[in-house]
């Protein structure tokens, strides 16, 4: 690991240092549309190694490998399934992850031994310009410790992994604020594994049904599919109308869809007052950053209607509600 503080580069004037720490086996946390990624070279097994040490990450966890532009996974993999090209095609760039077969370059450590690999080519033109001028491939999950919530300015990077890693590009807040959807479409129907950023009405409009199988019984073939994830340090529970809200009882903060809630809270944090679910998922983990850090003893936080992005919204509530359920 690296010593002393992450060195914060602009994203605009810091690609080419930014770009020699991986090709130098370094980790660079960088700004996507999505979050900001872990990022290190991909064919590097020992650099790919530092993520998963970084982050405290379990080895069983794959990782998803990032690139300039789509033209780069056919000269990755080979022949594209056509589903594959077709999604690739019709997203890229853009907040979509598909999964292929992984190829002989890129280190099993990666993909956690599956013989599957998670890909994407980022909607952000620093993240792409930083990958080309590496001129490798880079694996990187979210810049933060597993299990915790996810970056989505620099300053989330640098107090949740600080030293253990060598670069941050400063690229502002990030434009979706949750991570990407990941679909499997190998087979028949194509399979999602993660509600994100890309709405499966998009995904619908574009390939017809799909199914949806966001979470995982045994070693996860995606990330972001464990039951306990995005959560922060503070205690976080879910109500809904049929329990609603009650302010006391401690120092309290609340997370509101569109209304602030009636009666005095410690802190509370607002997703979106026009009601926008584009707006609450940008919202989301930045207002979560700001209650964890607010002193509050619990998080109390009210789900955002169920269709679009609010639904990947709502993935992530519920598992970070896991992570603080008490055990049956």
């Amino acid at each position: 690991m690296s010593t002393g503080a992450p060195r914060v580069l602009p994203a605009d004037s810091g690609i080419a240092e930014a770009a020699s720490v991986l090709r130098t086996g370094g980790l660079v946390a960088f700004p996507t549309e999505t979050v900001y990624g872990l990022g290190a070279n991909a064919l590097d097994a020992r650099a790919a190694a530092r993520i998963f040490e970084a982050k405290a990450r379990p080895s069983f966890d794959p990782l998803i490998t990032h690139l300039a532009d789509t033209a780069e996974l056919e000269k990755l993999v080979g022949v594209l399934r056509p589903a594959v090209a077709a999604l690739a095609e019709r997203f890229w760039p853009g907040p979509l992850t598909l999964i292929v077969d992984r190829p002989a370059a890129v280190p099993p450590i990666v993909t956690s031994g599956l013989d599957t690999m998670a890909v994407r080519v980022p909607d952000h033109e620093q993240a792409r310009a930083l990958i080309a001028a590496a001129g490798v491939p880079v694996a990187a999950p979210s810049a933060n410790r597993f299990g915790q919530l996810s970056p989505t300015r620099a300053e989330h990077v640098v107090r949740g992994l600080g030293a253990a890693v060598d670069v941050v590009l400063d690229g502002g807040p990030t434009r979706c604020g949750i991570e990407s959807t990941i679909v499997d479409a190998r087979g028949g129907r194509p399979v999602v594994l993660r509600l994100g950023a890309l709405p499966l009405e998009a995904l619908e409009e574009a390939v017809g049904p799909v199914t949806v199988r966001p979470g995982s019984s045994g070693q996860p073939v995606a990330p972001g599919t464990l039951a306990a994830h995005y959560a922060p340090r503070t205690p976080l529970r879910l109500v809904s109308d049929a329990e609603p809200a009650a302010a006391g009882g401690g120092r309290r903060g609340f997370l509101a869809f569109r209304d602030r809630p009636a009666g005095t809270w410690a802190a509370v944090e607002v997703l979106s007052p026009a009601g926008d679910l584009t707006e609450a998922a940008a919202r989301l983990f930045e207002a979560l950053h700001e209650l964890d850090g607010s002193g509050v003893d619990e998080i109390l936080v009210e789900p955002v209607p169920e269709v679009g992005v609010g639904r990947a919204i709502n993935d992530r509530l519920r598992r970070a509600a896991a992570t603080w359920r008490p055990a049956s």
